[in-house]
């Protein structure tokens, strides 16, 4: 499959409030969150600022970008700027904490609905990882954080 047709697949996204609650869909290629009433996310909290940030739906991420707010946005609990945020995320407006859900466009947002109970029986009985020397011949990939340059860099509290 071509990378421009990866590209142009639809994909789902959404907040999913840690502490509760309807996930929110991000169903607009940009979204404003704040407390003002005419905000997509509206957080009625004295601590989110009216226009707190924006989150942007693109090329199968989405992109947050702070609009400057006064107690700012946390992503894992690190306070930044801008980021882009990746699935599972934990995404932090003061009191307000989201998990990020991406992924295709028919795919289910809760969690749960990902997992299927399956008996040691049911699993196939070929397939890549019917090979008991698999991993022998799997090659280690070395992953590395690229950290982003917009993150407060004073900013030595997390928030959990």
């Amino acid at each position: 499959m071509s990378v421009e047709r990866l590209l142009a697949m639809k994909f789902r996204a959404a907040l999913i409030p840690l502490h509760g609650g309807a996930p929110f869909e991000v169903l607009k290629d940009m979204i404003v969150v704040g407390r003002k009433s005419e905000c997509d996310l509206c957080l009625d909290h004295k601590g989110v600022s009216k226009l707190h940030c924006v989150l942007v739906k693109t090329d199968g991420l989405l992109v947050l970008r702070d609009l400057g707010s006064t107690n700012g946005t946390r992503v894992n609990g690190t306070r930044v700027r801008r980021a882009a945020l990746l699935p599972q995320d934990k995404v932090s407006f003061t009191n307000y904490h989201f998990k990020i859900h991406l992924g295709p466009a028919d795919a289910p947002i809760a969690p749960a609905e990902n997992t299927l109970a399956m008996e040691i029986g049911e699993l196939p009985k070929s397939g890549p990882h019917s090979d008991p020397n698999v991993h022998d011949k799997l090659k280690p990939v070395e992953v590395l954080r690229n950290e982003l340059p917009d993150i407060y860099p004073n900013d030595g509290k997390k928030q959990d």
